[in-house]
């Protein structure tokens, strides 16, 4: 049990760490990077609602919409679109073939839009740990 309790506190710090990060980019104008950093924040924190709920360890996803299936958490379909659209930046952000289209998108204002539905998605997500 305490075990379990320093574990979701290590997904839940590195979630806060990452999406502060995702805010450093933003502001430094490094969208394509910031939104990679909210992918990854949201990531840890469903990991960390996995780890509490079914005290196991969280499974080797990046999907962002299995991992939120996992925690038990009743999805919307508009939340579903949302958590399916952030995974995608997961991928377009790391793969060569997918930077140059991905760089081009991620502009300032479609990254504000995308940065601020991940601050919302977290706060919502707090509330399961």
């Amino acid at each position: 049990m305490e075990n379990e309790r320093k574990i979701v506190q290590y997904w839940f710090k590195a979630s806060k760490q990452d999406i502060e990060s995702a805010e450093i980019l933003f502001k430094n104008g490094k969208y394509h990077h910031a939104l990679f950093f909210c992918h990854l924040s949201i990531e840890k924190i469903l990991k960390a609602i996995i780890v509490k709920t079914t005290q196991d360890a969280p499974p080797l996803l990046h999907d962002l919409v299995r991992l939120a299936e996992r925690t038990g958490i009743k999805l919307s379909m508009k939340q579903k679109i949302e958590l399916a659209e952030i995974s995608t930046f997961n991928i377009e952000a790391r793969y060569d073939d997918y930077k140059l289209s991905f760089y081009k998108k991620a502009n300032k204002r479609f990254t504000s839009k995308y940065l601020n539905k991940t601050i919302k998605i977290l706060k919502w997500l707090n509330k399961y740990l």
